[in-house]
């Protein structure tokens, strides 16, 4: 949908002015009808809700102080719902790219910081109502599931509940690191504008590092690869047991992941004011 069509956006946007309020509507109209946009997050929720209840089912507590995190089983599957929200993020710039619409976007709305972060306005409440509805399903699923395989109180395991702060804790922090990958996807790709390469950068940064750090042998250098990576580093704040004995805390943790995005989003915007459309 053109931007064009929307006619108090043009008038008011391209006197100059730049009224946030018209480009984030017109973010959201293009947005929501983007072909595939309501597939891509019913995928990602199906996905992270598919994964969780894997492996919820595959691992049993078969006997008090087992050593597994319970939340954290149950919202396993963030991991895997991630991918989908980076590509959801990289295809709401890169898609207008591959078109040129999104010349129509900048002769609409000339500030260039205005778009994109009417782009980020967006892109970041639809993530959070997806991740909102993905981690409570996985909780809910890890409820049920769980306890059939050990994780009882007998155990030293209570029942999956909001009500319990490390628990909620551990929701809230996933859904807002689905957010943060969304913030990364939408600034890599502002930064390259080509798809395929906004996606193999997003996804490398959030799967290579776990992988590099599995390969290096010396336990300090693991440690501190483990803090700096943005997925292994974000989700430390779905952990509830153990907490000393990570790499890094839960909410510094989601801290790193957030310095990524404000560093992926940085470099987005300004080569998005430098470059020609």
């Amino acid at each position: 949908m053109s931007l064009l069509d929307d006619g108090p956006l043009v008038g008011k946007a391209a006197g100059g002015r730049g009224d946030f309020g018209h480009a984030l509507r017109a973010e959201w109209t293009k947005l929501r009808t983007a072909g595939g946009t309501g597939w891509l997050l019913m995928l990602a929720v199906a996905l992270t809700v598919a994964v969780g209840s894997g492996t919820a089912k595959a691992v049993k507590c078969p006997d008090a102080g087992c050593g597994q995190d319970a939340v954290r089983l149950a919202l396993t599957g963030v991991t895997a719902g991630q991918a989908v929200i980076a590509v959801l993020a990289v295809l709401a710039v890169s898609g207008e790219y591959g078109t040129g619409m999104i010349r129509t976007t900048l002769m609409a709305v000339p500030n260039r910081i205005t778009v994109l972060t009417a782009k980020a306005t967006v892109l970041t409440a639809v993530v959070l109502a997806c991740g909102t509805i993905a981690v409570l399903i996985s909780l809910l699923v890890g409820h049920h599931i769980l306890p059939g395989n050990g994780f009882t109180e007998a155990h030293g395991y209570a029942p999956l509940s909001l009500a319990d702060g490390p628990t909620l804790r551990a929701a809230a922090g996933s859904v807002l690191y689905l957010a943060l990958i969304a913030l990364i996807g939408l600034g890599v790709a502002t930064a390259v504008r080509e798809a395929a390469t906004a996606i193999g950068i997003t996804l490398g940064l959030l799967y290579l590092f776990p992988v590099v750090a599995q390969v290096v042998h010396d336990p300090e250098w693991q440690r501190h690869l483990q803090q700096i990576a943005p997925m292994t580093a974000g989700l430390a704040v779905q952990a509830t047991v153990n907490l000393p004995g990570l790499p890094i805390g839960p909410w510094a943790g989601l801290a790193v992941l957030a310095t990524w995005t404000a560093a992926a989003l940085l470099v987005g915007g300004l080569l998005l004011q430098r470059r020609d459309a």
